[in-house]
């Protein structure tokens, strides 16, 4: 069932549990820094348990169905970092082609272990290695707002999708769905991006725990005493009350991929239909439920 390549291999990496197949990664929709820093990051915070895993598939997929994933499904995973998602996704379909264009791709052989339907390759969406119309689902998850030009990444990867399969995307919100104080709040921590995504990186990764302590725990643990007293209201109008129910790890993870990265972009959710329907997506749907804003679109 796997598809040819459609491009040269550069290099054949044997590792102990599979063979990562290693292409051109020299596309023009690419910023290298970002793509070296989140192969520095995703080789730091590589091990999601199963339970991790588990809760975060749950958030991610709560508006895939029967029809767009079973167990006849071709998968084709687009800036898979740790491969976390291909690792929930992969006991209930046929075959997943996991690719990113850094160094997590090794990470991700880390995470994955033996499983067997997982091929692993190291490329970038300019230089997927698959004819256009070979899978049946196609899903980039956190990964556009970080490139260039997000718009055409997302048309590059919709042009994978067989016509009657289907894409799913989270981008980040805009924050269209909050009042000013937390926009307020927002463009402060932005502020603090911009310095700390540009330091060398064993500081940055320092200053982000830094602040996972700091300005995430408080805010975090406040919300879960709300909870506790049954002032769910109270807690979900709080800065990030995505966060009550996760991990500390999972926090960390995230402060740096919040604070450390460089090249971020934000969309509202009418961007977020657009771009979908203007890719040539029907049916799209954008999830109620955090993250803000995941989505999945029908290719016609």
């Amino acid at each position: 069932m796997k598809a040819e390549f459609t491009r040269p291999v550069d290099d054949v990496i044997q590792t102990e549990n599979r063979q990562i197949n290693i292409f051109d990664i020299n596309g023009k929709n690419i910023d290298k820094k970002v793509v070296k820093e989140f192969g520095d990051e995703w080789q730091k915070f590589f091990e999601h348990d199963d339970d991790l895993v588990k809760k975060g598939g749950e958030e991610y997929f709560d508006i895939l169905n029967d029809e767009m994933i079973n167990a006849t499904t071709y998968v084709l995973d687009v800036g898979c970092g740790t491969g976390r998602w291909t690792k929930y996704l992969a006991p209930k379909v046929a075959l997943i082609e996991a690719v990113d264009p850094s160094r997590a791709i090794f990470a991700a052989d880390r995470l994955l272990g033996n499983i067997k339907n997982v091929r692993l390759s190291q490329a970038s969406i300019d230089t997927l290695p698959f004819a256009d119309e070979t899978f049946d689902f196609v899903m980039s998850i956190g990964v556009l707002h970080h490139i260039p030009d997000t718009k055409k990444a997302l048309n590059d990867c919709v042009k994978k999708v067989k016509r009657g399969g289907y894409f799913y995307v989270y981008l980040y919100y805009n924050l269209d769905r909050r009042g000013p104080v937390y926009k307020a709040l927002f463009r402060m921590s932005d502020l603090i991006r911009q310095i700390v995504s540009r330091l060398p990186a064993k500081i940055k990764h320092l200053i982000c725990d830094a602040l996972a302590i700091i300005f995430y725990m408080p805010l975090v643990l406040a919300g879960r005493f709300f909870n506790v007293l049954g002032f769910e209201r109270i807690a979900k109008r709080m800065p990030l009350h995505g966060y009550q129910n996760r991990s500390f790890f999972m926090i960390r993870n995230d402060t740096l991929d919040r604070f450390g990265t460089r090249l971020e972009k934000r969309f509202s959710a009418k961007q977020v239909k657009e771009m979908m329907e203007d890719a040539g997506l029907t049916q799209v749907v954008i999830s109620d439920g955090i993250p803000f804003y995941h989505a999945v679109g029908k290719r016609f």
